[in-house]
């Protein structure tokens, strides 16, 4: 029996990170065409083999920029998979100054806003769209207080995309609990990725039952899953990876 599918276009916002090469080298060697968008020290870093488009979420002119590319260059598109995200410190909200936490919901929030309204018109009927939460959005830690709540944001914020759209698109979200990247040492294309952690990684693995941290590949598939017919029937879903470490 011939499984063979057609190829599909999907464009990866944060396609330089972890996550990211991890979930584009899956889709190109599924004969996948992958486009990334990621900020152009990120691009600059990592070689991708295939088509980038640089991007500043934090600036709605440079947004709109690089969607008016990748439309002109790519046309209409399959999916999208938003992996853009960050945060640097880890400190109680009480001691935040309003600029880390206007920097933090910024870029992940209204990033996360800037980049599914610009996408939504260059995807097909049918197409789905991805958005990385994070299981911080609901299992609250204590020093991720800005963080927490721009990803709660966007799982909100997905499910009213998800249900003004459909049934054209779907949206959903996958929430990894941590996983071992350069997001925990300093971040993708905003530093040299070679700073100690920032959080405690051994207290990590013994606090979860699969004793060990996420891997990149860990999301890959829940990820592939959302943007495949598989997952039809699913939008506004989220799905939690975190290891038995958070069970809504």
């Amino acid at each position: 029996m011939n499984t063979a599918r057609a190829a599909r276009h999907i464009a990866v916002l944060g396609g330089a990170g972890g996550i990211g090469r991890a979930i584009v080298q899956h889709l190109v060697d599924a004969g996948d065409e992958v486009t990334v968008l990621d900020l152009p020290a990120s691009l600059e870093r990592h070689e991708l083999g295939v088509p980038g488009i640089g991007i500043d979420v934090c600036d709605e002119a440079s947004v709109q920029q690089a969607f008016s590319e990748l439309g002109r260059k790519q046309g209409a598109i399959d999916g999208f998979v938003n992996l853009a995200g960050y945060n640097s410190v880890l400190q109680p909200i009480g001691d935040m100054s309003s600029a880390y936490f206007d920097e933090i919901t910024g870029g992940n929030l209204r990033g996360a806003f800037l980049t599914a309204k610009a996408v939504l018109p260059l995807l097909r009927d049918g197409g789905s769209a991805v958005m990385i939460a994070s299981g911080l959005a609901s299992n609250i830690r204590a020093g991720y207080g800005a963080y927490s709540a721009s990803k709660a944001g966007v799982i909100a914020m997905m499910k009213v995309f998800a249900l003004e759209n459909a049934p054209r698109v779907r949206f959903n979200a996958v929430a990894p609990g941590l996983v071992d990247t350069a997001f925990l040492r300093g971040g993708t294309g905003r530093s040299n990725e070679d700073q100690s952690s920032i959080v405690p990684l051994d207290a990590y693995r013994s606090a979860t039952p699969m004793q060990r941290l996420a891997m990149p590949e860990d999301i890959v598939g829940p990820i592939e899953f959302l943007l495949s017919p598989a997952s039809g029937f699913m939008t506004g879903q989220v799905l939690w990876v975190n290891g038995g470490g958070y069970m809504p």
